[in-house]
């Protein structure tokens, strides 16, 4: 027996973004959403990983270091850049609602 939690459909964006830097080769595939409070879902395409990600996780780079298994908190530095220009950031109303 379960309880089911919760069973949405919904029409999603995705955005599948790949870049290299002088420290590597990133490939994402980002799922923009209404669930999850706004946060976007993150796939790391090379390592499968995945993450729904904030703002304040964007900028804890020893979390995108261990979350995306990054070789250097240089490689997370990066990643963090590309996060930030690229990911919405909440709405005051979403984020009092993940309160």
């Amino acid at each position: 027996m379960y309880e089911r939690l919760y069973d949405e459909t919904e029409q999603a964006k995705v955005r599948f973004v790949g870049f290299i830097s002088e420290h590597g080769r990133y490939d994402f595939g980002i799922v923009y959403t209404n669930m999850f409070f706004g946060k976007p879902l993150v796939v790391c395409m090379q390592t499968g990983r995945s993450s729904l990600l904030a703002q304040d996780d964007i900028e804890n780079l020893e979390y995108l270091q261990k979350l995306y298994n990054l070789r250097s908190i240089e490689e997370a530095e990066e990643v963090s850049i590309f996060f930030r220009n690229s990911l919405p950031a909440l709405t005051l109303e979403m984020e009092a609602e993940s309160s």
